[in-house]
């Protein structure tokens, strides 16, 4: 690690934190302009299909992560490339998580403005954090990093 280089990735906030933010802004756009596009019955089995997945995966990351005796923490120092479990799949797999559960949380409530926010979302969660996480990992791991990034699809 290069000298004066802090040992995380410098997210520009920390992940949860930017979904719920923007969640929060959709849906109070959603409460205050109301715009109809799925019928009830439609949003709720589809957010709730949304939900399972993303607990699903995001237990299976937390535990893969755990086992791996690493950080899940941005903020603080990563000591291993973790490439089992569901990181086998997706290189971000909580990033994904959050995603279907912010989706899935969308549609429960039919709020069309939160699922409209959620591209800008992912273009910030995708430039402000992935891409520093990346960059990151590549200058401490090097090749092994390498190797596993030109195997396993960053998001899905």
């Amino acid at each position: 690690m290069e000298q004066g280089m802090s040992d995380n990735p410098g997210v520009i906030a920390f992940p949860p934190a930017l979904y719920a933010g923007t969640l929060l802004i959709g849906l109070v756009l959603s409460f205050v302009f109301p715009i109809d596009f799925l019928s009830r019955s439609v949003a709720l089995v589809l957010g709730v299909l949304a939900i399972i997945c993303a607990g699903l995966i995001g237990t299976s990351a937390f535990r893969t992560i755990n086992r791996a005796q690493t950080e899940v923490n941005p903020s603080r120092p990563t000591t291993a490339i973790v490439s089992d479990g569901v990181f086998r799949l997706s290189r971000n797999p909580i990033y994904l998580s959050l995603t279907l559960l912010y989706i899935g949380i969308a549609l429960l409530l039919v709020a069309l403005w939160a699922l409209l926010l959620l591209l800008p979302l992912l273009v910030i969660v995708q430039i402000g954090v992935v891409q520093r996480e990346e960059s990151y990992l590549e200058r401490k791991f090097g090749d092994e990093y390498l190797r596993y990034k030109a195997r396993v699809r960053r998001w899905v």
